[in-house]
C-alpha cells in the first residue's frame, strides 16, 4: 500500500531521480524553458522554485546551499546575477507549465515548462502603461470628429454650389450676349434691305 507516499518516483531509483531533476533544473535556468513530460515538469517545479526563492538573497551561504542542489558553478552564477534580479518582485510562482499534446509512441502527455518572467508574450507591461479612459470622453471625441467631418462636407458642398451658380451665371450672360448680337445683325440686315429698295424706286422714278 502507498499510504502517505506523495513522491512521484518517475520509475527511477532515488539517486537517478535526484540527478535527473538536478540536470533538468540546470537546463531550465540556462535555456529559460524546456520540453518534457507533465509528470517530470511537476516534479521539477517542486524542486526548482525553492531554489529560485533562495537565490533572491545573494550571500555566500545561499550560493553554497544552491550549489549543493545544482552542482554547477556556471549555473549558480547565472542564477544569482541574471535571474534573481528579474524575479525579485515576484512572490512565488516562478514557473509556468504549458501542455503541448501527446508524444508519438507511448502517448505520454507533453508540456513546456518555462520561467514566467522570460516570456514576452504574457507580460503585462503594455497594459500597465496605458491609462484608463472613460467612455464619455471617447464619445465626445467621436462626436467631435463626426461634427468636424460634417462641417467639412457642408463647406465643400457649399463651395461646389457657389461655383456651379457662378458657372450658370456666366453661361446665361454668354447666351444673352449672343442673342443681342443676333438681334443687332437682324436689324442691320433689315435696314440695308430697306435702303436698297428705296434707291431702286428712286431710279425708276
Amino acid at each position: 500500500m502507498r499510504h502517505g507516499d506523495k513522491v512521484n518516483n518517475l520509475g527511477r531509483k532515488s539517486s537517478h531521480r535526484k540527478a535527473m531533476i538536478s540536470n533538468m533544473a540546470c537546463s531550465l535556468i540556462r535555456h529559460k524553458r524546456i520540453n518534457t513530460t507533465v509528470a517530470k515538469a511537476k516534479a521539477l517545479r517542486v524542486f526548482v522554485e525553492p531554489i529560485l526563492t533562495k537565490s533572491k538573497k545573494d550571500s555566500t551561504h545561499s550560493r553554497r546551499v544552491v550549489f549543493s542542489y545544482l552542482q554547477d558553478k556556471e549555473i549558480v552564477t547565472e542564477l544569482f546575477r541574471e535571474i534573481a534580479p528579474k524575479i525579485a518582485e515576484r512572490n512565488g510562482g516562478y514557473t509556468r507549465i504549458l501542455k503541448t499534446g501527446y508524444r508519438l509512441g507511448d502517448n505520454a502527455e507533453m508540456c513546456m515548462i518555462e520561467l514566467v518572467d522570460y516570456n514576452e508574450l504574457y507580460t503585462n507591461d503594455s497594459s500597465k502603461k496605458t491609462t484608463r479612459r472613460s467612455r464619455r470622453g471617447g464619445v465626445k471625441k467621436s462626436t467631435d470628429s463626426v461634427e468636424n467631418v460634417v462641417e467639412s462636407t457642408d463647406t465643400e458642398s457649399s463651395e461646389e454650389s457657389h461655383t456651379s451658380e457662378e458657372v450658370l451665371e456666366v453661361e446665361d450672360a454668354v447666351v444673352v450676349e449672343e442673342k443681342v448680337d443676333s438681334d443687332m445683325d437682324d436689324t442691320t440686315d433689315s435696314s440695308d434691305s430697306a435702303d436698297t429698295e428705296a434707291s431702286e424706286e428712286e431710279k425708276k422714278d
